[in-house]
């Protein structure tokens, strides 16, 4: 379906709900524009990370929460630092569902104001577009949740789950606001179901939306280092024990390692929605990706992509080396750093005694670097996966709702971890080469018409969620 037809829908009607849902009228038009209006002075708070500066953007969302009588709390300010906070806020339901949570990051990555053609942090509105640093990742999604649920509260929808309304510190450094949040305020979270952050992106191409994405797990970053040591000495007489060519041998093996294929149910329904996309025996191979792999065409083919053969397997990508800082001097150590991703079910001990084994050098010594997270995965089969695939039905009839694995990191293990269904649900649908320019490049922007489609979007998920 094209951007323009799915635009043109969703602006002709508001969709018809299951009987129970009781669906409430709202002027989307009006709502859409208020929207704008406060996405533009939300993007104008410069919360660049570091430092964050989030405090700021934690008291404009408590104020503007208080105009509709939603009382907001500015969390953990002690905890994150100067200038640092979480805020929280809840709509009550009746209590008889458990409470779904609304969760963005209030932080930024830098932007090189030479390089935009609008200043980054102006909020600027112009040519049908919101312009600034993070109106894609993510405060374009905090603002859409947060008119989502005044508007809800608003029209006077009958509310079985409470609304819980969160807003983290410091996701693109080093996620400590989610990790503060669900260590300091568990109370907070403890009738909590499901949760709603970033996700994959849904693919669009040309203008044509090919499938709508909800993330139900990610890859585990478990970042290690090869250490090797030796004995320093000058480079004109060279040692046995030099670490850098046991340090290089083991790089050399490490990245040569056909880690093992497992189709994950979530990979697999991905994969089934790309066969939609192909014709003749790519579509055969997709659409039965657990027989293909076992074939060596078949194989070949979904492995050739970098994306599908990340989310079929552990990867390894061995990225940082250090030896000596002169020519003529051998080091007395000799250390590889590896960025390895490990599928969101991998035992990491068994992980870790295969990897010692496929480097066959006792002399080379494996460590754990910090910031190891912890493993995420959400059930592909819930009232909020439904929920979403019944909505975008409606507003983009057609559209296969898919799962793809994320190759990348977010809070949502944090929450994972807290007894939560997270998962990853963006509310717009834009072009894949402006996503892969914008988010934490140049020039970041979110079309008026996608702010619409994602208010319609999570009201109504919302909505049949009662």
């Amino acid at each position: 379906m094209s951007l323009f037809a799915v635009h043109a829908a969703a602006a002709a009607s508001i969709a018809p709900l299951r009987a129970d849902a009781q669906k409430k009228q709202i002027d989307y038009a009006s709502l859409r524009d208020e929207t704008v209006r406060a996405m533009s002075e939300y993007l104008q708070i410069n919360t660049t990370n570091p430092p964050g500066n989030e405090l700021a953007t934690a008291r404009w969302l408590k104020a503007f929460l208080a105009k509709d009588g939603i009382e907001g709390e500015i969390l953990d300010t002690a905890e994150l630092g100067q200038g640092r906070a979480n805020f929280f806020a809840r709509v009550k339901g009746d209590g008889t569902k458990k409470a779904i949570a609304l969760v963005h990051h209030m932080d930024v990555v830098p932007a090189n104001p030479e390089l935009w053609s609008v200043p980054p942090f102006s909020g600027t509105v112009k040519d049908g577009y919101v312009w600034g640093r993070g109106a894609l990742d993510m405060k374009s999604q905090g603002i859409i949740h947060l008119l989502s649920l005044i508007a809800l509260k608003r029209a006077g929808v009958h509310l079985t789950r409470d609304i819980v309304f969160i807003a983290n510190a410091d996701e693109e450094v080093e996620g400590s606001g989610a990790t503060v949040f669900t260590r300091r305020h568990p109370d907070l979270l403890k009738n909590v179901e499901f949760l709603i952050t970033e996700g994959e992106g849904t693919n669009v191409d040309h203008g044509v939306v090919r499938w709508f994405a909800v993330g139900v797990g990610e890859k585990r970053a478990y970042w290690l280092r090869l250490v090797a040591h030796g004995t320093t000495a000058h480079g004109s007489i060279p040692r046995a024990d030099n670490p850098v060519p046991r340090i290089a041998r083991a790089v050399e093996r490490v990245a040569a390692w056909q880690t093992p294929i497992r189709l994950l149910p979530a990979v697999d329904r991905f994969l089934k929605a790309q066969a939609t996309l192909e014709t003749g025996e790519h579509r055969a191979w997709l659409a039965n990706a657990a027989h293909a792999l076992e074939t060596p065409n078949g194989r070949a083919y979904i492995l050739s992509d970098p994306y599908r053969n990340a989310i079929l397997r552990n990867t390894i990508a061995p990225t940082v080396l250090t030896g000596s800082k002169q020519t003529n001097i051998i080091p007395p150590v000799a250390s590889a750093e590896l960025d390895v991703r490990l599928l969101p079910d991998e035992d990491t001990v068994a992980f870790r005694r295969e990897l010692v084994r496929v480097i066959d050098d006792s002399s080379v010594h494996v460590e754990v670097m910090p910031g190891v997270m912890p493993s995420y995965s959400a059930d592909i089969d819930t009232p909020l996966v439904r929920a979403v695939e019944e909505e975008i039905g409606v507003l983009l009839p057609g559209v296969l709702v898919t799962t793809p694995l994320a190759a990348g990191a977010t809070d949502r293990p944090t929450y994972s971890h807290a007894g939560i269904q997270a998962y990853g649900l963006e509310p717009y649908i834009v072009e894949d080469s402006e996503e892969i320019r914008g988010v934490h490049g140049v020039d970041e922007r979110l079309s008026i018409a996608n702010i619409e489609f994602g208010l319609r979007l999570i009201t109504g998920v919302i909505q049949r969620m009662q």
